[in-house]
């Protein structure tokens, strides 16, 4: 299955690069013909900021400060406020705005006006690090809280347990089903493999609540112990995905959702906002159309298992670079990164001068906005991924490529998976009962 948070890019080995990242030349060679595209020698350098300009800046800033400043005392003379009158406006304002101001701190502007539409729940995801969006949820009676990934890429809902004795399970949350008396036990053994890790527990049944959507008796797995994921910002993961993907004979959430009639449409959307914390959001029963811009793109779903697409082709600079026969390629909100086959991989970060460092392929910071638009072709349309996107910048401001390769594991043809990288750039629709993704460019 596609790997979740925070997927492997570590396919690379050898001796580590003695000097620092080349850049890359034109023109490219096709990847559908024979020979990979060159390497070429770095670019002249940035140029310099001058001392002068700099001082000139700071003394702009000073300058503004103190306007500022002087204005500010003017007006506090000629408009009087007295202090009472404040104070009550004060406390109108947050007994008025109690609701409102909980939006704000977890999403944006947009989120505020769609609450009395009846058939779409909206429910804010945290971006952590452009590398996983996390939401709240609620397990058992009372409600215990958990911070889930909403996947594409997986069917199960899972969360650590009080019998877990591993590691990340110390890290977490934990869910204790002697507290809960709704919970119910099925025993049944669960085993669940992920990209960033895995768990193994047992399959319990009780209440999940996610804000005010309430699904009863439903199937989800306890973990008793867990590999990987100790520094994961995730609690557990919430599958969407096929019932197919699902543990043997246990229905999804998404599934029981509509079944039990507490959505009317069997359709859920994803906006991920860049580089910001809050705003993201995922849709349950239906759209919000702010979130895009233009017309949404439908596009049949190949295979209803994974949320899996035929895509035509793949172009660099106009050159094919890849998909050269057509291909599959599976839309995962669970995995940060883009995922191809390692041969035309390995090419892409060729091209792009990108070298191992540190088990992380790095590029030239400065060379980051002249670097290629890889473009994906899809049902007729191009869905472009500049270079801002399939290049982000670590803690330490490290330029580091989102480009994974490894996917020739997972079937014999050319697969490619569209995570997060891809779905920030375009709003992503999943509609169940037509079985079909809708994409268009995000707001």
């Amino acid at each position: 299955m596609p790997p979740s948070f925070p997927p492997s890019h570590c396919e690379g080995q050898g001796r580590r690069p003695s000097a620092g990242v080349t850049r890359p030349s034109r023109p490219i060679t096709s990847l559908c013909q024979e020979g990979t595209p060159p390497i070429g020698r770095n670019p002249s350098r940035p140029v310099r900021v001058r001392l002068r300009k700099r001082l000139l800046i700071l003394w702009k800033g000073l300058l503004f400060v103190a306007v500022r400043g002087l204005l500010i005392a003017v007006a506090s003379l000629v408009v009087e406020i007295p202090l009472t009158k404040m104070k009550t406006m004060r406390e109108t304002l947050r007994e008025k705005n109690l609701l409102t101001n909980f939006l704000l701190r977890n999403n944006d502007d947009r989120s505020q006006n769609v609450a009395h539409d009846p058939k779409l729940s909206l429910h804010p995801l945290r971006n952590y690090l452009d590398l996983a969006y996390v939401g709240n949820i609620s397990i058992g009676t009372p409600p215990q809280q958990f911070k889930v990934v909403f996947d594409t890429g997986s069917a199960d809902l899972w969360v650590p347990s009080t019998y877990c004795d591993s590691v990340p399970c110390y890290t977490h949350n934990v869910f204790n089903p002697h507290v809960s008396t709704t919970f119910r036990l099925s025993g049944f053994p669960v085993d669940l493999t992920y990209g960033s890790g895995r768990i193994i527990g047992f399959l319990g049944y009780d209440t999940v609540r996610i804000g005010k959507l309430v699904d009863v008796v439903q199937p989800f797995a306890l973990s008793k112990a867990q590999f990987g994921l100790e520094h994961a910002p995730f609690d557990g993961i919430l599958g969407l995905g096929y019932r197919s993907l699902a543990i043997q004979g246990t229905t999804p959430v998404f599934d029981n959702l509509k079944r039990r009639g507490v959505i009317s449409q069997s359709v859920f959307a994803f906006y991920l906002s860049t580089q910001k914390e809050n705003g993201s959001i995922v849709m349950l029963g239906g759209v919000d159309n702010r979130y895009h811009k233009g017309k949404l793109q439908w596009i049949p779903v190949s295979r209803p298992h994974y949320w899996q697409i035929t895509m035509n082709r793949i172009t660099i600079n106009g050159v094919a670079f890849g998909c050269c026969r057509g291909c599959q390629a599976i839309l995962d909100t669970g995995t940060s990164f883009l995922f191809g086959p390692s041969r035309v991989i390995t090419a892409i970060r060729r091209l792009i001068g990108a070298r191992l460092v540190d088990n992380e392929y790095a590029v030239s910071c400065s060379y980051v906005a002249r670097l290629p638009t890889i473009i994906f072709s899809i049902n007729g349309n191009d869905y472009p991924v500049p270079p801002q996107a399939y290049i982000r910048k670590s803690l330490r401001g490290k330029c580091l490529s989102t480009l994974a390769a490894g996917t020739e594991s997972m079937s014999r043809s050319e697969t490619w998976i569209l995570g997060d990288v891809f779905l920030r750039l375009y709003f992503s629709v999943y509609d169940r009962g037509n079985n079909r993704v809708g994409l268009a460019p995000a707001v």
